[in-house]
């Protein structure tokens, strides 16, 4: 069974009825008669002890509105009821004020009480020594330690157990924000890469199939070869590029749709610098004179290179295709730490007939970047050269990272 809202941690409802039990449970103790406890408080009236109560217990009750009040009034209370001759109800009721002053009150609040009451402790030690004449005038110091220090230690103790929540709760929280804050970059990481994987895939495919479509709509009078040779390659291109699409999707899509598992996917991806001979002929097909020159002996490079190199051999020919004179000079070097591809055309001094929005650069660029590589793109000598560079010695021969 729930207790009601005004019931519920933390509020004055809470605290008003604590306050209530308290004063009903010394008014109980009262009425049996528990007061004196002192021997020179046995002329004081009964009826005496009942405002250092009461102001006891109106002390819980503003335990957490007022903590330093609490405590003054708690411990006015409690002198002028030992000074009358002590009652246990106003005693016990003070031993909770103490507690809630160390649990809700300030950190200099609950150190001075320490000392305080330690303090009186052993002075009334000392004095039932001196009083007594033995040893066992030690006793005298028992109630202070029970009364004053007990419920000071026990305060501390629940402080330190909720400041230790609140800590681990804050930081709990923190950590969720930093997972959400690194589950959003990735996101993005991944939103970026499938983009400039799609545009790698199929700008191309489709800049081909632009070109000579132009090419048959704008030359007057061809040839019934010369047209079917341009539809020959725009159907080419168009089936590779939906087949390069569909692969695309799929894998997207999650292995537990394509059916092909983390490995089957892995393999479908990578797209090989070994097998770029097919982005060749397909340029070459398209209308785009490439010379290619290998030096080095080709080797097993890891997937991210493989890739990158795959792509920006692919991007930097269908750019020379849209943007060049119809040669290419492409150029693959396998040095002992690196990778070197470039691609140098010559551009046409018209505007191109098929424009592009600078994206196939921007991919190349933060392909190499992502592997610590180095890559320029611009003119020189009349030619506009593509050439990156790309770190092999960072990884293991199976292309994962170390």
């Amino acid at each position: 069974m729930r207790p009601p809202p005004w019931l519920g941690p933390g509020t004055l409802g809470r605290d008003l009825t604590l306050g209530g039990v308290s004063l009903a449970g010394g008014l109980v103790l009262y009425a049996i008669g528990t007061q004196p406890q002192l021997p020179y408080g046995t002329m004081t009236p009964d009826p005496a002890f009942l405002p250092s109560l009461v102001a006891v217990c109106v002390a819980v009750a503003l335990r957490r509105v007022a903590t330093g009040t609490s405590l003054a009034l708690g411990t006015v209370a409690v002198v002028v009821d030992v000074a009358l001759g002590g009652s246990l109800a106003t005693v016990l009721v003070y031993t909770q004020v103490l507690y809630d002053a160390c649990v809700f009150g300030s950190r200099r609040t609950w150190r001075w009480l320490l000392r305080v009451t330690v303090a009186l402790s052993v002075l009334g030690a000392a004095a039932g020594v001196l009083w007594l004449g033995r040893w066992q005038g030690v006793g005298v110091g028992a109630p202070v330690v029970l009364a004053g220090v007990l419920p000071v230690v026990t305060g501390l103790s629940v402080r330190q157990y909720r400041d230790q929540a609140t800590a681990e709760r804050t930081w709990a929280e923190q950590t969720a924000r930093l997972v959400e804050l690194d589950r959003r970059e990735a996101v993005s990481t991944e939103r970026a890469r499938m983009a400039r994987e799609l545009h790698d895939v199929i700008a191309n495919h489709l800049s081909a199939v632009a070109i000579h479509a132009t090419a048959v709509l704008s030359v007057p009078d061809l040839g019934r070869s010369q047209v079917e040779s341009a539809l020959r390659v725009i159907r080419e291109s168009s089936v590779q590029g939906l087949a390069e699409m569909r692969q695309m999707i799929g894998l997207l899509r999650g292995p537990a749709e394509s059916g092909t598992g983390e490995d089957a996917t892995e393999e479908a991806t990578r797209a090989r610098l070994s097998e770029v001979a097919t982005v060749v002929d397909r340029a070459r097909a398209a209308g785009l004179a490439v010379r290619v020159r290998w030096r080095g002996e080709p080797r097993v490079l890891p997937v991210g290179v493989d890739l990158a190199a795959y792509r920006i051999v692919q991007e930097s020919l269908t750019n020379a295709l849209k943007h060049g004179t119809g040669e290419a000079d492409l150029k693959v070097a396998y040095e002992p730490a690196t990778v070197v591809v470039s691609v140098a055309n010559r551009p046409r001094r018209e505007a191109a007939t098929v424009g592009g929005g600078g994206a196939g650069l921007i991919g190349m660029r933060e392909r190499v970047a992502l592997l610590h590589g180095r890559f320029t793109a611009g003119p020189r000598d009349g030619h506009w050269h593509v050439r990156a560079e790309l770190p092999t010695d960072a990884f293991v021969g199976n292309g994962r990272a170390r």
